[in-house]
């Protein structure tokens, strides 16, 4: 993410001896993204060489944290492929380097697909299923961050800084959205544990056999991560792995390979069904609201690049026109 703590290599050093983790060979800051302060730290040891992501966070608290990590640290022990944190002798997960709390977990192998197929929407929607279901007896809650309450409280805010038409579609939506919530089909809805932000650049694929059959090697960045409904995570996925980037438009039949895949592990329920349409849009909303955020109340860093909010005011346009039911396979039924 993007480098608002600068981190010497003493310091990270230091952690690395705290974990045993060996000597720093290399410290490399992260450019992308806008929420934490990340590094490669590459490391040697007299046994072999080790590759890690050292996470400095920004904006989450120590008291919020263990909820992160503690989670992937859940996941990856019941096979889950995510990254797992590095504990120390006493079993602990979160540290402190440059003022800041800090974690370091394994780097996951391979690069991003990001131009995915049929075939690597299979492979994410079955994955996201099983990581689902094993995160059922986690037993921290915190609430999605960025869901609902964030929605009401951050709206406000924003309305000054924008056209007519886009103020009427935000306070539009978001009063949509609000009676959804409060709908006895919503209450229905399967909730738990929940990635929250599964886009592509949060998945890492590797070589397989044959081109374009990269095999998936692992979920990272769970730091939106909160309990919500299983379907608005499957939104989010489906509204930028399933998509024409440059329009918003769903690509219908990649979203339907996704669902089958992710069904394949966990059946949707009927309630779920029908309200997958208002969930796309509730996660078009969701990512409008933050890159507006992020566009219109920055904070500093020495990287920083705010993604363009413009993307997901189309998307969610194009899922209020055409609404998308994976039951029937089609638009507007």
């Amino acid at each position: 993410m993007a480098v608002f703590t600068e981190v010497s290599p003493a310091q990270a050093q230091a952690l690395l001896d705290h974990l045993a983790l060996g000597q720093l060979s290399s410290l490399r800051g992260i450019g992308a993204g806008i929420e934490n302060t990340n590094y490669f730290v590459d490391c040697q040891d007299a046994h072999q060489s080790g590759h890690y992501v050292l996470t400095l966070f920004e904006r989450l608290t120590a008291e919020q944290l263990p909820f992160y990590l503690r989670l992937m640290q859940h996941l990856a022990q019941r096979g889950v492929p995510v990254p797992e944190p590095h504990a120390d002798a006493a079993g602990e997960i979160l540290f402190e380097v440059a003022g800041k709390p800090a974690a370091i977990v394994d780097r996951l192998h391979g690069g991003h697909q990001l131009a995915p197929d049929a075939f690597h929407c299979s492979q994410v929607g079955a994955t996201l299923a099983r990581m689902h279901l094993a995160a059922q007896d986690f037993p921290l809650h915190q609430p999605n961050l960025r869901g609902l309450a964030w929605w009401r409280e951050v709206v406000p805010q924003l309305l000054p800084f924008l056209s007519g038409p886009e103020a009427e579609l935000l306070q539009s939506e978001l009063a949509y959205q609000e009676q959804l919530a409060a709908s006895q089909d919503y209450a229905q809805l399967a909730r738990g544990p929940i990635h929250a932000d599964l886009f592509r650049d949060n998945v890492m694929f590797e070589p397989g056999e044959g081109p374009g059959r990269e095999r998936l090697t692992g979920f990272f960045d769970f730091y939106f991560a909160g309990v919500d409904t299983w379907l608005f995570d499957l939104a989010v996925c489906l509204n930028d792995w399933c998509i024409d980037l440059t329009d918003g438009r769903l690509i219908e039949e990649r979203a339907a390979v996704f669902v089958a895949a992710y069904e394949s592990e966990r059946p949707l329920s009927g309630a779920e069904h029908r309200l997958l349409p208002a969930l796309l849009r509730a996660a078009a909303l969701r990512f409008w609201v933050s890159r507006l955020f992020d566009l219109h109340l920055p904070r500093e860093a020495s990287l920083l690049k705010a993604h363009d909010p413009r993307h997901f005011e189309r998307v969610l346009r194009e899922r209020i026109a055409k609404p998308w039911h994976a039951l029937h396979g089609g638009v507007g039924e």
